[in-house]
């Protein structure tokens, strides 16, 4: 197999993270698949890049840099690309750990010359030692993690998962980077969809590009307890409906709703069946598990009609960057 040169960006923001962020780096030092570079940007917190340095001053391979854009995930990635020098770059999120094949499985999918982005199985790993009965799996995006209803294996998707990604580095310079303005800005409203986007128009400007989701590369992503809860469940159904909102102005509702479509009226449907019947045998949280899915599609269609509105009443509010050399513009 071509060693495709594999750069890793972990994007970080806090303090609060840091054995997280530690356990993060140490997960890709341990790849099978060794990565060329690990690089960690930090979101315009100081104390967080001075100390970040300082801890891997003398590590070959880890370099730590500040986030050259506006506050934010988006800006963050798009530093990382532009800095890096794999000829793909990967993404892992700064409270997951990759298994050591994780890098393995990108790399196998770029055999391929006309894959040009891989993703990978995510994995929760519950603050509580063990899912909430009431949490369905077919809402585990909420918490960031691979859901019921994606298909198993190695598959053809219209999108990766931002946090288990890989994209060529002529992905972006077909497409651009990151669209500002979509996703997560630290611990403000847990917006998304900035990867959605980035695929669909990478898919337009590549008409012949395939992405894929090989479910072998697997990271396990840390759930704290905050989000084990309902409020949290609905607050993200709400800004995935606002970042949909966004997306589909960005690339037109048909592409950026197709998929939501499908999950909307084939899997969610046989996910309230599925909760209704072990409610009916006394199996523990069906009664809640059906009706959690209910009310996430209700909260992120309310979000998504707020989102619309203000969308086509304004100006948009996100911007695309050009990835060029060592410097994004």
């Amino acid at each position: 197999m071509k060693d495709p040169g594999i750069s890793v960006v972990i994007c970080v923001y806090t303090e609060d993270r840091w054995e997280d962020i530690l356990a993060a780096v140490s997960s890709v030092r341990a790849q099978s698949y060794r990565a060329l570079e690990t690089l960690l940007v930090v979101d315009h917190n100081a104390a967080l890049l001075d100390r970040l340095a300082r801890e891997y001053r003398e590590a070959a391979g880890v370099l730590v840099l500040p986030n050259a854009g506006p506050r934010g995930l988006s800006a963050g990635r798009n530093t990382g690309i532009a800095a890096s020098r794999g000829e793909v770059v990967a993404f892992l999120d700064d409270d997951a750990v990759a298994e050591p094949d994780w890098l393995r499985r990108f790399a196998e999918g770029y055999a391929d010359p006309r894959v040009m982005a891989v993703g990978g199985r995510t994995v929760p790993v519950w603050a509580s030692g063990r899912r909430p009965a009431w949490f369905p799996e077919e809402f585990d995006w909420v918490v960031g993690c691979t859901y019921r209803g994606l298909p198993p294996g190695r598959v053809r998707v219209r999108n990766v998962l931002g946090g288990n990604a890989s994209f060529r580095r002529t992905a972006f310079e077909a497409a651009g980077g990151f669209a500002t303005g979509i996703g997560r800005d630290g611990d403000r409203r847990p917006l998304g969809c900035e990867e959605t986007e980035l695929c669909i128009r990478l898919t337009r400007a590549r008409p012949g590009a395939v992405l894929i989701v090989d479910d072998r590369a697997v990271i396990h992503h840390r759930v704290p307890a905050a989000r084990e809860r309902f409020a949290y469940f609905r607050a993200r159904a709400w800004a995935e409906g606002l970042s949909k909102a966004l997306v589909a102005r960005s690339v037109g509702a048909g592409e950026g709703l197709a998929s939501e479509r499908r999950y909307t009226t084939r899997v969610l449907p046989v996910g309230v069946a599925r909760g209704l019947r072990d409610a009916l045998l006394a199996r523990p949280g069906g009664a809640g598990r059906a009706g959690a899915i209910v009310a996430g599609v209700l909260t992120a269609a309310g979000g998504y009609a707020v989102g619309s509105a203000r969308a086509w009443r304004g100006p948009a509010a996100f911007h695309v960057v050009r990835i060029e050399g060592d410097a994004h513009v």
